[in-house]
Formats: C-alpha cells, sequence, structure tokens
C-alpha cells in the first residue's frame, strides 16, 4: 500500500480479513489510514487553510505551524468523539461490509465484544450512514414508485389513513421482470408536497413514473417526468396484467392488516366453490359392525394396587 497515494478500489483497501489484519495491527496505522484519506495531499489545516506539515502533541492532536491551533484527526468524521480504538472500528466496518445479507447490532455487539447494545446500535447506524454516498446516480428508466407504512394494526385505519404508523414513499428501478436499484424515504404524508420532492431527489427526468391513481402524484408530468398510472379499480383481467411490483406487496400487506385487526374475511362460498360439508357429529353407523362403547363416565382416579367397587364385592361374597 503506497502511502503517498490516494486509495484506490481493490488496491489500497484490503480485500481479505488476513491483508486487514496485518494493514491495521495497531492504533498509529489506522491514523495514518486516516489521515491519508482526508488529506491525500497533505495535511491542510481547516482554520488558517495553509497546507503544511503539523505538529503531532501528545494527545494525538495536529498542530498547525502557521496559525498555531490544533485540530483533531477525527474531528468532522463517525470517529469523532469515540473512546473505543481505531483499530476496533475498522473491524466492525469489515464485519459490517463482509456480510453478504447484512448485519445486526445484536451481531456487531457479540463479534466485537462491545459492553453494550446501545454501542453497537450506534455504531451501526453511523456506518450505515458513511455508506451512503452523496453524489450517487439517480433512478432512470422505468421506476415505479409507491408508499408503505410501517407499524402494526391500528383500530378502524384503512387505505391510507395511519394514526402512529411511519410512511416510507419507495422508488424502485423495473430490470425485467426483477427489481433494480431503489430508493427509500421517510415522509410525513402521502400528499404531493412531500411525494414530489422524494421523486426529484431519487429518479432523473425524463424516466417513465410508473405509479397508482393517487392524486399526490397528479403533477409528475409538469415536473418533467412520463407519467404511466395504472388503476386499481379496472376488472381483474387486465388489472392483474398492468399491477405494478409495489402494489402487490401493498395488496399483501392490506389483507394481512384487515385479517390480524379482527375484520370478518370474505364469505367461504366465494372463495371455495367446490367446498364439501362434513356434519359436526355423525349419524349411528348401521350394519357396519359393533357400535363404540359408550365413554367412561369422569370420576375418581384409584390409586395404583387398589381393588374396583365390584372386585371387592366379588372378594367379599365368595
Amino acid at each position: 500500500m503506497d502511502s503517498g497515494t490516494r486509495p484506490v478500489a481493490g488496491v489500497d483497501y484490503p480485500r481479505t480479513f488476513q491483508e486487514m489484519d496485518d494493514w491495521f495491527r495497531d492504533e498509529a496505522a489506522c491514523r495514518d489510514y486516516v489521515r491519508r484519506l482526508r488529506w491525500p495531499a497533505g495535511f491542510v489545516c481547516p482554520h488558517c487553510g495553509a497546507a503544511d506539515v503539523a505538529w503531532i502533541m501528545s494527545d494525538d492532536l495536529m498542530r498547525c505551524r502557521s496559525c498555531r491551533r490544533r485540530t483533531s484527526l477525527t474531528a468532522g468524521t463517525i470517529f469523532e468523539g469515540t473512546r473505543k480504538p481505531l483499530r476496533t472500528w475498522f473491524m466492525a466496518m469489515w464485519f459490517v461490509t463482509s456480510q453478504k445479507n447484512g448485519v445486526s447490532a445484536l451481531g456487531l455487539q457479540r463479534t466485537l465484544g462491545l459492553g453494550s447494545y446501545e454501542t453497537a446500535w450506534t455504531w451501526l447506524h453511523k456506518l450505515r450512514r458513511a455508506m451512503v454516498r452523496p453524489g450517487r446516480d439517480r433512478l432512470s428508466g422505468t421506476v415505479e414508485a409507491d408508499e408503505t407504512y410501517v407499524g402494526g394494526p391500528e383500530q378502524d385505519k384503512w387505505g391510507r389513513e395511519i394514526e402512529s404508523k411511519s410512511i416510507v414513499a419507495v422508488a424502485a428501478e423495473e430490470d425485467g421482470k426483477g427489481i433494480g436499484r431503489i430508493r427509500l424515504r421517510r415522509i410525513k404524508d402521502v400528499s404531493a408536497d412531500s411525494l414530489l420532492p422524494f421523486i426529484r431527489d431519487a429518479v432523473v427526468p425524463g424516466a417513465v413514473l410508473h405509479t397508482d391513481g393517487w392524486s399526490g402524484y397528479t403533477g409528475l408530468k409538469s415536473a418533467g417526468y412520463k407519467h404511466k398510472v395504472s388503476d386499481q379499480h379496472r376488472p381483474r383481467s387486465r388489472a392483474r396484467s398492468h399491477a405494478t411490483r409495489a402494489q402487490r406487496r401493498r395488496a399483501t400487506q392490506t389483507v394481512a392488516a384487515r385479517h390480524a385487526s379482527g375484520r370478518r374475511p370474505a364469505a367461504t362460498s366465494r372463495l371455495l366453490p367446490r367446498r364439501v360439508h362434513l356434519p359436526l357429529q355423525s349419524s349411528p353407523l348401521q350394519g357396519q359392525g359393533p357400535a363404540l362403547p359408550p365413554a367412561r363416565r369422569a370420576g375418581r382416579r384409584r390409586r395404583p394396587g387398589a381393588l374396583s367397587h365390584n372386585h371387592r364385592k366379588t372378594t367379599q361374597s365368595g
């Protein structure tokens, strides 16, 4: 790893855990790596802007030779104010980025041996925010947009009516029969004032926006998008071919919410037209063999080895 150049993906960061352990064995190696990431062309004082070599103080602060002011290496980063070694942070970053199926805060706590779940939770959310690239490309092509609600079922609330749930706007690129890149954002309501800013930030102008007929999407054409609407109230044969992925997910959530909230489902005769009626109690069988013996009446349980009443009478009479 060349210490005088800017890190390059696949070259200046480790690809295996063995390289990770070799490169960042101590705190000095970790601090040197952070310094080169922040100032690839050399230290630049954030106070006076002087580009000069800084003095490293005993408390690991960097002191500018021009203005004599001190600067922390981790100021303005996710490491600011941390009391844990940078090597532990680097191990956390490796663990989070190398897991294919994601990482939970509890798993991070167990792996790193952190003392509290709250610390692991805070670290995980800091790393997740840092992994979002600020200048990332917006979605393009054909994009489906919809909203979903996060939270449990609510009493007497249907459709887009909510009481305490969180509303999350979703935009997903169509990739054949699958889903490509996605964008999510929590919004305060489903009005055009909340939906359109999300669309502008997530989708490039000129893209095809596929939505339902909600009034909050009526301003997409004037915003420079090609608006494609799928009417949810079409006949079943046509609506099935035009249903979007987001609509199918929302339909499943609606059905589950209705059953979970105690709402009576549709009549069984419509769901099962060929159902078979089974009687609750079968009629007595004739000519099919002896009838079943009557059930024994519940009574006091005998102790092990005790004689029954009939057996005692036979013994006494004999």
